[in-house]
Formats: C-alpha cells, structure tokens, sequence
C-alpha cells in the first residue's frame, strides 16, 4: 500500500481556537481523522506530523524518503521564512504539496511570498481543511494509484 506523510508546521497544533475566522473551527485532530477517512477511500496509508520545530519538520522530510511516495505540507510560517525547509524538500527526491487553510495571497503582503513553493509539485490554499484533501488526492492520482471515485 502506497503511504504519505501529512506534514503540519508551526502553531498548527492550536487550530480550532486560532483565529478561527482564519483558520477554521475543525482542530488539528478532526482534520488527521477526516484525512485518515481519505486515505482509506483512495487505498493508501497516511502518516500525520506536528512540529513547532523546524529542525523536526526537516527530520520528518528526511525520513519520508525511506517510506513515502509523496509529502503534503503546511509549513505554516516557515513557508515565508525558512530556506532549510526549502533546501529539505529539494533534496528529499519525492513529491511536495505546499498547503495552506487560508488564501495566503489574499492575506498580508509578507505572507504572499512563498520560500517553499518552488520546490514543490503545486500549492494549494483557501480552501480550509479540503486544502489538505485536495494535495492528497493530487499526489496518489500522481502516483498512478486509482483513486477512489
């Protein structure tokens, strides 16, 4: 069975009570169980990351490599600011979704510019928790696994 990692940054583990208007209500855990309906839709097995940490995130890519077909990623902050996490996702050698819960090009001039993006196969932002959804059907339809209809 194909398997992804769901890779989620900092401060994603208040969602539900952060800025909720932003954000959205649904907590960090109703979104990994709703994806985790997902992934046994589409035939695939999901594994879900947390960190406030960038030194972690970057471990998590790493040790992707060894057992994942593809990566969906919010990085959170770091995506405006962290060239780690970007030199991460180049050299891990498999396929990145940048995610976003809210439309970061809608947002503060600051949190339009994406350090991360380059590097990966897409992005996809504004569409709350479906934004997730949304990069994971992209990378197993990527991967040639049938999806789920």
């Amino acid at each position: 069975m194909k398997a992804y990692l769901i890779l989620h940054g900092a401060n994603l583990n208040l969602l539900g009570t952060r800025e909720p208007q932003v954000y959205g209500a649904l907590t960090l855990a109703e979104i990994n169980a709703r994806l985790q309906m997902l992934a046994q839709e589409l035939g695939v097995s999901i594994r879900c990351f947390q960190s406030n940490h960038e030194g972690e995130l970057i471990e998590a890519l790493h040790g992707a490599r060894a057992w994942a077909e593809g990566v969906v990623f919010n990085p959170g902050a770091y995506t405006h600011t962290s060239i780690a996490l970007r030199d991460a996702i180049a050299a891990i050698g498999i396929p990145v979704v940048e995610v976003h819960l809210s439309n970061v090009h809608a947002r503060e001039a600051f949190r339009q510019r994406s350090l991360i993006a380059p590097v990966c196969v897409g992005t996809i932002a504004g569409f709350g928790w479906l934004s997730y959804a949304l990069a994971l059907r992209a990378l197993v339809e990527r991967s040639g696994t049938e999806v789920a209809r």
